[in-house]
């Protein structure tokens, strides 16, 4: 399991496993969020959905086993465009409000995730 040593008085500067496993499932939620909130006719939605939550998920995952800073920046990059996507791709209603909230979630998680690991070397 990937982690770093504790630098911050109070443990914020360690990468713990459950920001992972929490990157992980909020990866599932995105991938199955359309199939909660069907939208009939728009494929681009789904697939946006369905891509995006897959590679969350499997950035999580990968971050389980070797932590490196090109994956925290696509899990940003990830929850931003989550955040866009209602706009760019034009819907409405819950589905949008899901998104939007799991896209700031995603994104704030890789960001606090990239600041604990600043001062890191990476083995690229």
């Amino acid at each position: 399991m990937a982690t770093t040593n504790d630098m911050g008085r109070i443990g914020l500067m360690q990468h713990r496993s459950w920001e992972d496993m929490a990157m992980m499932a909020l990866g599932a939620i995105i991938f199955l969020s359309p199939f909660f909130y069907p939208m009939s006719g728009n494929i681009a939605i789904v697939l946006s959905a369905i891509i995006t939550g897959a590679v969350v998920m499997t950035v999580g995952i990968m971050e389980m086993v070797s932590l490196r800073r090109w994956e925290e920046m696509l899990a940003f990059l990830g929850g931003v465009w989550m955040v866009i996507a209602p706009y760019a791709l034009n819907y409405m209603g819950p589905l949008r409000v899901w998104h939007i909230a799991l896209g700031i979630i995603v994104a704030l998680l890789a960001a606090f995730q990239m600041w604990q690991d600043r001062d890191r070397r990476f083995d690229e």
